[in-house]
């Protein structure tokens, strides 16, 4: 298991060969350092590793386990260079979401970057999300997480839990969106708090009821295209996802200023 790009980068070698106005409520916003991150992440700046915490490390090394992972839309998905690449087509959404067991509970954070190819067309959505996996099912997103979500080209990243039956938390953080540069992008859901990381850093934590569904989830990135309409053509690659349990304690405060509540208009749980 790899605990830092330096290491990990060495072991790839060596065998030849994954923002938020997250933040202040309404329209209060943060600013980021703009320098990309490099070992440094929510899970060793908070002490996640203690006590076995970390359940998977998923590194993207060889082929995509299609067991592992379920793959939809046009475009390519694929295992490159170690990294799980979604490159899209002209039209069409395109996602790849794991299919292991879901958890309730945990620590998801992964490492991230993307990549435009001109900008004549609609730009794509790029979201990293948890969506529930247990029998009463998805919805229309109305019960999701997202670790995060932004537009290519943009410069803000938007972070967000979703209840039913309208219910919507999101807050976001400008943040530099440059082509190819790393961030890392992290989620902590406990029985009682969500809270969300950029960078290592803690931009909001939501207490409030109406936020803890109790659900249980899984990760799924998207290339969201705009229905109807001629996209840009755009990937996505993940370095690493890691999933850890709450056993270790957090070894830094994960106070933060709450999200903002609004209403999600998207939902079919009446239709």
């Amino acid at each position: 298991m790899f605990r830092d790009w330096a290491s990990r980068t060495a072991a790839l070698a060596s065998a030849g060969a994954l923002v938020l106005t997250l933040g202040a409520p309404a329209s209060t916003s943060q600013a980021l350092p703009a320098d990309p991150p490099g070992p440094i992440h929510a899970g060793n700046t908070f002490g996640w590793y203690g006590n076995g915490g970390l359940v998977y490390d998923e590194t993207f090394v060889g082929p995509l386990n299609r067991k592992r992972w379920h793959v939809e839309g046009p475009g390519k998905v694929r295992n490159q260079h170690g990294m799980l690449t979604l490159n899209t087509a002209g039209r069409g959404t395109v996602s790849a979401q794991m299919t292991i067991p879901g958890r309730a509970y945990g620590r998801w954070e992964t490492r991230l970057r993307q990549r435009q190819y001109g900008n004549k067309h609609t730009p794509y959505r790029v979201l990293t999300e948890l969506v529930p996996v247990t029998d009463e099912g998805e919805g229309c997103g109305e019960q999701n997480i997202a670790l995060n979500k932004f537009t290519m080209g943009g410069k803000v990243v938007t972070g967000y839990v979703r209840s039913r039956p309208t219910n919507l938390f999101q807050s976001k953080v400008n943040r530099g969106l440059g082509q190819d540069q790393w961030h890392v992008y992290a989620v902590e859901v406990t029985k009682k708090r969500i809270s969300w990381f950029v960078d290592s850093k803690v931009i909001y934590s939501e207490t409030r009821p109406a936020a803890l569904t109790g659900r249980k989830f899984q990760v799924r990135f998207t290339m969201e295209a705009v229905p109807g309409k001629k996209m840009t053509r755009a990937r996505m690659q993940m370095d690493w996802l890691r999933y850890w349990t709450l056993q270790a304690k957090n070894e830094r405060s994960t106070k933060a200023p709450e999200a903002r509540q609004t209403t999600y208009t998207q939902s079919c749980l009446d239709k």
